[in-house]
Formats: structure tokens, sequence, C-alpha cells
């Protein structure tokens, strides 16, 4: 396999880590400097109310994401699968 083959499907792969993984840590970022804003401003430290929130904002994420995830997943096994029959 020749290096720029190599080349563009590493940088295919690291793609599809951003798009699948992008989004939930996006997600989880947000949420917690929300959540730790609040608990900043109103002196609550309840250690449940950062994970329950995050849970809840990546599981919706994650909902509205699949098809987007599914889709570039069977992209990237479509790509490897023809460089394996081309050989």
């Amino acid at each position: 396999m020749p290096p720029a083959t190599v080349l563009a499907l590493a940088q295919s792969a690291l793609m599809l880590v951003l798009t699948v993984a992008g989004p939930l840590l996006l997600t989880s970022l947000v949420v917690g400097l929300v959540i730790g804003l609040f608990q900043a401003l109103t002196q609550i430290q309840e250690t449940t109310l950062t994970f329950v929130p995050k849970l809840l904002a990546m599981g919706a994420v994650l909902l509205l994401m699949l098809p987007t995830i599914g889709q570039s997943m069977a992209d990237f096994m479509a790509k490897i699968s023809d460089l394996i029959i081309t050989g």
C-alpha cells in the first residue's frame, strides 16, 4: 500500500473519531461549565448535580447523532473494504 493511501486512511480514521466522540465531548464540556458556574454562584456542592445533567444531555445528543455516527462509520467501513478488495 503506498504511503499516500496510508496517510489518507489515517486522516479518515481521525475524522471518524472526531465525528463520533466530538459531539459527546463538547456536550459534556458545555454542561459541565454551566453546572460548575451554577454551583459556584449558589455554593451548592452536590456531586450528583454534575453527573445527572451530563448523563441526560449526553444521552440526548447520542440519540440525535446516531444517524450521523452510523453513516460516517458505514462510509469508513466501505472505504476500508474497497482497500481490502483492491489489495
